[in-house]
């Protein structure tokens, strides 16, 4: 945490700042949240669509592998903070396959997962007429079929099964010739064109590529601005996208295992705790889960240039890594946008404000409610309740309902237009404590 001493209160970086002086004299006596989305090239599960994954789920059968593997590494590091993960593999792969005499097996899906695959055929002991065809993964037996001839295999969750005739033992036919494939950025373009239908608050983007960076800041520019969709995407090392829709992760971190995760991949974590932050909530300070450093570590000087270019930023701090301000990318304040727009704790009030009332105004009142005085009137109603309850939980301040909104007829005779006068409410970040010594 930073500290010193204070002149002017424009410190950037958190933290307490301490002057001593001589006196002389005696001490003076709310919608749901935690839906994050990803697109990743992957080596199981279904390609080109979004999965939807819940923080607990035993995701083996449909992704391949075991949450705790490496090849799920950003998958775990999501459902640390989510509670809800859109994953989109975005790679469909080749499918391994073997040929055992008149019987075809063939991976269910593209990816180099499928080489692990075998099938054992060997004859059933209580019956001499029939075969036992079982499945394995890695040496382990995933499921059994006895059957008579090839016509009777179905398939299962990892293989399918063709061809006709008399089964042919084997004591395990490896499945080969599966492979990942490659990524265009078109692949990313179909990801965002199908993620633009969910529910979700944020987006990350695990790779480098600039151009791809400039895609998804667009897709989120468009979102908020034209669709009314606020949301978040969560980039690396990319600040001149100078928006409050674009978070720029500046560093990576260190797990307690000595995984080592580059921005880029840190991208996941941050994405699903802005998702998952309540609007009252800062991460300021909070510590990435289960990380004991940061990758690469930034002096003071180098911190402060970060958060002043509108970097998120990784500081190690007593054996734990934690955020060193909950900022997004905007930097450029005037007009509509002033500086508390850099925060994303106002930006999730806001947003919070937004999509609510977006989902309130089409689920109960387009094209059900007059457009009279009582129509207008019990649309400020509901706008007034859901308000306080903002204030009530803390995430605004100072709303009066008789001075602070207006529902008033619009241009149009199916228009209305709303005026509100909203303060959010931010995290202390900074204390400037003067200390009198007599």
């Amino acid at each position: 945490m930073a500290g010193g001493v204070w002149t002017t209160q424009n410190k950037v970086r958190p933290g307490i700042y301490i002057n001593f002086v001589n006196d002389g004299g005696s001490i003076g006596v709310m919608g749901e949240r935690g839906t994050t989305s990803i697109a990743l090239p992957l080596s199981w599960g279904p390609a080109k669509q979004l999965l939807r994954i819940e923080a607990g789920d035993n995701v083996k059968d449909l992704l391949g592998y075991d949450m705790a593997s490496q090849q799920l590494l950003l998958v775990r590091e999501a459902l640390k903070r989510a509670s809800t993960l859109l994953l989109y593999r975005l790679n469909v792969g080749t499918k391994a396959s073997a040929v055992i005499g008149a019987l075809t097996a063939t991976a269910v899906h593209g990816g180099e997962r499928g080489n692990d695959l075998s099938v054992i055929v060997q004859a059933n002991i209580d019956d001499s007429t029939k075969f036992d065809v079982t499945t394995m993964l890695s040496g382990e037996a995933i499921e059994t079929q006895t059957v008579s001839t090839v016509d009777e295999l179905r398939s299962n969750q990892w293989v399918s099964f063709s061809g006709t005739g008399t089964l042919t033992a084997t004591a395990g036919a490896a499945l080969a010739g599966g492979s990942d494939g490659s990524v265009t950025n078109a692949d990313h373009t179909d990801f965002l064109s199908a993620l633009e239908l969910e529910d979700f608050q944020t987006a990350a983007l695990s790779a480098t590529d600039n151009t791809l960076k400039g895609v998804y800041a667009a897709f989120a520019r468009r979102l908020r601005e034209s669709e009314g969709k606020k949301i978040q995407v969560v980039l690396e090392n990319y600040p001149l996208a100078d928006h409050e829709g674009v978070i720029s992760v500046k560093n990576g971190v260190i797990l307690s295992d000595g995984t080592r995760l580059t921005a880029a991949q840190a991208t996941a974590w941050v994405a699903a705790a802005t998702a998952s932050a309540g609007v009252a909530e800062s991460l300021t300070f909070q510590s990435y889960d289960d990380a004991a450093d940061a990758l690469p570590r930034y002096t003071n000087s180098q911190t402060i240039a970060a958060l002043e270019a509108g970097e998120f930023v990784f500081t190690a701090s007593n054996g734990q890594v934690i955020v060193e301000q909950d900022i997004n990318s905007l930097t450029s304040f005037g007009g509509d946008k002033g500086k508390s727009f850099h925060k994303n704790r106002v930006v999730r009030v806001l947003d919070g404000i937004g999509n609510d009332m977006k989902r309130i105004f089409e689920q109960y009142y387009l094209g059900k409610v007059s457009n009279n005085a009582d129509g207008r009137n019990m649309l400020k109603s509901e706008i007034i309740t859901y308000l306080t309850s903002l204030q009530d939980s803390n995430a605004i301040q100072n709303f009066d309902p008789q001075t602070d909104i207006t529902v008033q007829q619009g241009a149009d005779s199916d228009s209305v237009t709303v005026e509100a006068g909203i303060q959010p409410v931010d995290s202390v970040e900074k204390i400037y404590m003067k200390v009198k010594v007599k």
